[in-house]
């Protein structure tokens, strides 16, 4: 049945996509359908005041296409502020294709998605992101000039897990010394939730500096393997929202912090690499300023990853790569004292400098 073909009384029942609750006015949203590879995609384009949407692409076995299209709204609007806030000149962007990565990715599929990412002629550009690899956009590099992430021999940046994990540990770190009155992390335990590339990465660092590591994950093998590797200690309690830390790291899918473990969370500080970290922005942010938990705002301290894709557009290297992503532990300090100042939260803190940038642009612009 076709929507004109409804009754007033049915048309009320619809979910329309321009009424998606995570729908900030994006520019664009595009369905991507091919039925010999099996491709189902989603491309959304939040925002492209300050450049060109950038924002990976999410391979995953969503439940439904409604939980599809509200994932990519949420992280493309997230890319939007990630790169605001963070100093680039780029808008905000993702793609999710539908589907088990392990089972369904496929040449031929990542191919006809790359047609579809060069059809937009630019306003687009993607990378890697939650189930692929930097192989998967060499591939989708065969088809279109609009991908970066590629490996270091296609004239790319490599993979960008490393440099996402180095800025949220320069995040946590002041994070920690906003909370605790010192930056170092030595002694503090930390509890790492996902340990896939960036999650890992950031157990290195935190080992190094002689932090407690806690992690978790919902694959045992993954977990055996890093706790072997750096000398984690497995997280073997009942809840690990109310695990007793002083620092929580949520590093694999968004929305843990939630109306079911907000009031839970004993850790005094929360900084880690997952998007969209709190269910709800305005509600979960305000519980965790008025428990005194001091949030490093996901899409800030996790900018590592577009900072390092950024540098095959504008071509910089790994010394300005580095130095880019440092500055997030002064980005974040600034969002933490602008936050004390103006009484809001450290979500809303950021969100008001990133869209105070936007805004700016547009004004040159004359728009």
């Amino acid at each position: 049945m076709t929507t004109d073909m409804l009754r007033s009384d049915e048309l009320k029942k619809v979910d329309p996509v321009f009424g998606q609750l995570s729908f900030d006015d994006h520019e664009q949203i595009v369905f991507c359908n091919d039925k010999d590879t099996g491709l189902k995609a989603i491309i959304g384009i939040h925002n492209t005041v300050l450049g060109p949407a950038l924002g990976g692409t999410r391979m995953w076995r969503y439940n439904n296409e409604w939980e599809a299209l509200n994932d990519v709204l949420r992280l493309s609007r997230g890319m939007t502020y990630k790169s605001a806030v963070t100093g680039l000149n780029l808008g905000g962007g993702k793609a999710v294709i539908i589907g088990d990565a392990k089972t369904q990715k496929t040449p031929g599929l990542m191919r006809k998605f790359g047609a579809f990412v060069d059809s937009l002629g630019g306003k687009y550009i993607t990378a890697e992101d939650v189930g692929m690899e930097t192989a998967d956009m060499d591939i989708v590099k065969e088809v279109t000039p609009y991908v970066t992430g590629v490996s270091e021999s296609k004239g790319g940046a490599g993979n960008p897990s490393p440099i996402t994990a180095y800025g949220v540990y320069m995040g946590m770190k002041a994070a920690a010394g906003f909370k605790f009155g010192t930056d170092k992390l030595e002694g503090k335990k930390v509890l790492v939730q996902g340990i896939g590339h960036v999650g890992e990465s950031l157990v290195d660092h935190l080992t190094q500096e002689g932090a407690r590591v806690f992690i978790s994950d919902i694959n045992e093998a993954r977990l055996q393997e890093v706790s072997d590797k750096y000398g984690a200690v497995v997280y073997a309690g009942d809840d690990l929202y109310a695990a007793e830390v002083d620092i929580y790291a949520p590093c694999a899918l968004g929305a843990t912090i939630n109306d079911n473990t907000v009031h839970k969370i004993n850790a005094r500080v929360i900084a880690g690499a997952a998007n969209n970290q709190l269910a709800d922005e305005t509600k979960h942010g305000a519980i965790l300023k008025e428990r005194g938990i001091a949030y490093a705002p996901d899409f800030l301290i996790n900018a590592g990853g577009i900072i390092n894709v950024y540098a095959e557009l504008e071509g910089y290297g790994k010394e300005e790569i580095i130095r880019k992503t440092e500055n997030i532990y002064n980005t974040t300090g600034e969002i933490f004292a602008h936050s004390e100042k103006n009484g809001c939260t450290t979500h809303e803190s950021a969100l008001q400098v990133a869209q105070g940038r936007i805004d700016a642009r547009k004004k040159e612009k004359g728009a």
